[in-house]
């Protein structure tokens, strides 16, 4: 009888123990997506010689790095130093079924504000994006539904109409923007977004904008949120405007802030994924 005992006391320690750890290595590992906004043609906001898609790109890195150390995470990135990556820039060849993709999804959303379904808002205004941005933000969109990415990251350092580069302009603070309620990737989206947000908000300041609610801001109209209902459900997608770039004029604070910024975005990301709930 002891001997039974005994042997169910194991299983039960072996099943409450080691079973839950092999579950979780046994697990698919969590998709990352970053998107260093802008890019080497368009290269977005800038501040003196300063570039915002450098900047982009610097804290995108960084955050790669800090995420691909951790084995749950399999993390992919647009482009680095050199361009787009082969797998990126051979998939944005494939323009025509990215305009198929695009347009589909526009004509659904049109039917959907006709019919009363959809309610069109006024969103913050921001710069109109090129034809070719466009293809490549509703590309990245199309690529990650294909591949199952749990979450999109898009990186960028804000801007406000300014006579000269050399300006300073009187706003300061970063801003997390996430996608419409409305939207089928709203509802994880925005706890991913205020789990960054957290973070972010330990060391640095929220936008003084009055239009961007303080530093959450949900919007329609951006591509890489998921404009017109691009992103499936489980795609989770968010755009961090880390800051205003006329902000960040001394060297040695700018490279501090990229890893600090990366640190606390991925600490927010690991929350949001890790945490139990």
């Amino acid at each position: 009888m002891r001997k039974k005992l005994f042997i169910l006391s194991f299983i039960l320690f072996f099943s409450a123990v080691f079973v839950p750890v092999f579950l979780l290595y046994a697990s698919e590992p969590i998709k990352i997506l970053i998107i260093p906004g802008h890019d080497n043609e368009v290269w977005g906001a800038q501040y003196g010689n300063m570039k915002e898609a450098d900047m982009n790109l610097r804290l995108g890195t960084e955050l790669f790095n800090v995420l691909q150390k951790d084995k749950r995470f399999e993390v992919y990135i647009t482009r680095n130093l050199l361009g787009y990556t082969i797998e990126f820039a051979n998939y944005l060849m494939n323009q025509t079924d990215i305009i198929l993709f695009r347009d589909s999804a526009k004509k659904v959303m049109q039917e959907k504000i006709q019919n009363g379904n959809f309610v069109e808002k006024t969103n913050v205004p921001h710069n109109v994006a090129s034809e070719d941005t466009a293809i490549k933000l509703y590309g990245f969109n199309k690529w990650a539904n294909e591949n199952k990415i749990d979450a999109i990251i898009h990186i960028h350092f804000n801007d406000y109409p300014r006579p000269y580069k050399w300006t300073m302009g009187q706003y300061r603070g970063f801003t997390i923007y996430m996608p419409d309620e409305q939207f089928a990737n709203f509802a994880g989206s925005a706890k991913l977004a205020n789990s960054i947000f957290t973070q972010l908000r330990k060391k640095y300041a929220t936008s003084t904008y009055e239009k961007e609610n303080g530093g959450l801001t949900q919007d329609q109209k951006l591509i890489a949120l998921g404009s017109n209902n691009t992103l499936i459900e489980s795609v989770n997608s968010i755009l961090i405007e880390y800051g205003y770039i006329y902000r960040f004029g001394n060297r040695t604070m700018r490279h501090k802030a990229y890893t600090n910024m990366a640190n606390l975005t991925a600490k927010g990301i690991k929350n949001y994924f890790l945490s139990p709930p």
